[in-house]
């Protein structure tokens, strides 16, 4: 009983990237993003097979709770309104393509003021596994977990040459246990979500810190016991960025336990509206890309 858990706007992304922007509707609305999400969603079904499928989308991109932590939190995305920036020609494509999704039948869950991460977080700590997490953002390798069969569909080479992601490819990759993504990512940092991490501390120093250590709770008392794992230097880098460490395991973490609808999350037997998927699909001469999701889900 494989549940799918798509990480919607990662989605769209890629499929906005990486298919051609000559892909536009009759009357001229671009729709490169939609096919390619259609597409990429039509494969990931015919290869993994899940039972359950779920198209996981943000409640609020920065949430006021992380926000609140640390004000710069994704403050690099912010564009003059306040909103996320995002190319002029992909946002117009969003809505249409919500709506076709709701109308396959497929629930697409968003909570207020959590982010998709946070969605996909809670789906995969409160449902049984199997789950595979689809995704081109590294952030959900700390999610992994091999007991329960949580497993990342990471997609940051292209769905063709996706990478299955456990905590032994995130052993190999990043030379640290592969249960500690979560603490090396919160002394490494992340630049795209405004993340700087523990000043002074990079890949290296964040692998030898999550190698030695279960929490920054942890590395924080080795510091300042002085530790024989850590260097002095290291050391005094972990104490200088207390203030930080104080916060960022909430900041970079995901919510677990947010309450989720209490819904049927199974692959749809029927579409919910069939007319509006046809009605769609020739307005914005969506072809092949309907078809080809129509025929994954052997209707």
């Amino acid at each position: 009983m494989t549940l799918m858990l798509l990480d919607s706007a990662s989605l769209w992304y890629r499929a906005y990237y990486g298919m051609p922007d000559t892909l536009v509707a009759p009357n001229g609305t671009p729709v490169n993003a939609i096919r390619g999400y259609l597409d990429m969603t039509a494969r990931l079904i015919g290869m993994y097979r899940p039972n359950r499928i779920v198209a996981c989308i943000e409640g609020d991109w920065r949430p006021t709770w992380r926000v609140e932590l640390f004000p710069a939190y994704k403050a690099n995305r912010v564009d003059e309104s306040g909103a996320e920036e995002e190319p002029d020609t992909l946002a117009p494509q969003i809505p249409i393509l919500l709506d076709l999704i709701e109308a396959f039948g497929i629930n697409v869950i968003g909570v207020d003021d959590y982010e998709a991460d946070d969605v996909i977080a809670s789906f995969s700590e409160q449902q049984p596994g199997p789950i595979r997490i689809v995704t081109g953002d590294r952030d959900m390798f700390q999610l992994v977990d091999d007991e329960k069969n949580v497993a990342v569909v990471y997609l940051a080479k292209g769905l063709s040459k996706h990478e299955l992601v456990d905590r032994k490819w995130v052993a190999q990759k990043y030379a640290i246990p592969g249960d500690r993504y979560g603490l090396f990512a919160t002394f490494r940092g992340d630049p795209s979500d405004g993340l700087p991490g523990v000043k002074g501390i990079g890949e290296k120093g964040a692998a030898l810190i999550a190698n030695h250590f279960s929490s920054a709770e942890e590395a924080l008392a080795g510091a300042h016991s002085g530790h024989p794992a850590l260097p002095s230097a290291l050391a005094k880098k972990i104490i200088d960025g207390s203030d930080y460490l104080a916060f960022a395991p909430t900041l970079v973490g995901c919510a677990k336990d947010i309450s989720l609808p209490q819904i049927s999350l199974g692959l749809p037997k029927r579409p919910k509206n069939f007319d509006l998927i046809k009605d769609l699909q020739q307005e914005y001469a969506l072809g092949a890309s309907v078809d080809r999701l129509i025929a994954a889900l052997q209707w």
